[in-house]
C-alpha cells in the first residue's frame, strides 16, 4: 500500500512533518513518500505547469491514501499548503477524487491547530476526497509532545493516532477494491 504524506510546513524541524513520520510508522505502508511543497506561487498566467507541481499531482494520483498535517498560521492553514492545493486544482485528470485522506495537525498553541484543520477540510471539499471524519488528531503544545528524536511521547496521543491510521487503512482497502 502506498501512502503519501503532505506537510503544510517547510520548516526543517517541523512538528507537522514529525507527526506525519509518526503516522506513517503506525500505518506501516509498503511505500511512504513525503511530498515536496516547495513550489512556485500559483499563477494562472504560467501556461506550462511546473515540474514540481506535476510530480506532486502524480504522487497524489499514485497514492492509495494520503495523510496531511497542517500547522495553524493566523487561525488558518498554511499558505504553503493552500498554494499546493491551488496548483493541483488546475492539473488534469483530478487526482483527489475518492482518495482516502486523513487530516492532522500539530501546533505550538493549546488548540493543536483545530482552526487550520477546519479550513483545510473546507478547501478540500472541491476535490471530493474521502476525508476521515474521526478520530481527529490535534496536538497542542507540540514542542512538548515530541522527544529529541521526533517521536511522540504521550501514550494517549499515540493511541489516537493509531486509531486514525487504522481507520485510514480500512478506507484505503475499500478504495483499492473499488478502483
Amino acid at each position: 500500500m502506498k501512502l503519501l504524506g503532505i506537510s503544510g510546513s517547510l520548516r526543517a524541524n517541523s512538528f507537522n512533518t514529525m507527526l506525519l513520520a509518526e503516522a506513517a510508522r503506525l500505518f506501516a505502508p509498503s511505500v511512504y513518500t513525503l511530498a515536496n511543497l516547495n513550489l512556485p506561487l500559483f499563477n494562472e498566467d504560467i501556461a506550462e505547469k511546473p515540474e514540481a507541481v506535476l510530480k506532486l499531482h502524480a504522487e497524489i494520483a499514485a497514492a492509495d491514501a494520503v495523510i496531511i498535517a497542517t500547522p495553524e498560521y493566523n487561525k488558518n492553514l498554511s499558505g504553503v499548503l493552500k498554494n499546493a492545493l491551488d496548483w493541483i486544482s488546475v492539473v488534469r485528470p483530478a487526482a483527489w477524487a475518492g482518495k482516502p485522506v486523513a487530516i492532522m495537525s500539530a501546533s505550538s498553541g493549546i488548540t493543536g491547530g483545530v482552526r487550520a484543520q477546519y479550513s483545510l477540510r473546507h478547501c478540500m471539499t472541491t476535490f471530493n476526497p474521502r476525508i476521515l471524519q474521526a478520530p481527529e488528531v490535534m496536538i497542542g503544545n507540540a514542542a512538548e509532545a515530541f522527544d529529541a528524536r521526533g517521536k511522540l511521547g504521550n501514550d494517549r496521543t499515540i493511541t489516537l493516532l493509531t486509531k486514525q491510521m487504522e481507520a485510514l487503512k480500512a478506507e484505503a482497502f475499500n478504495y483499492m477494491s473499488s478502483a
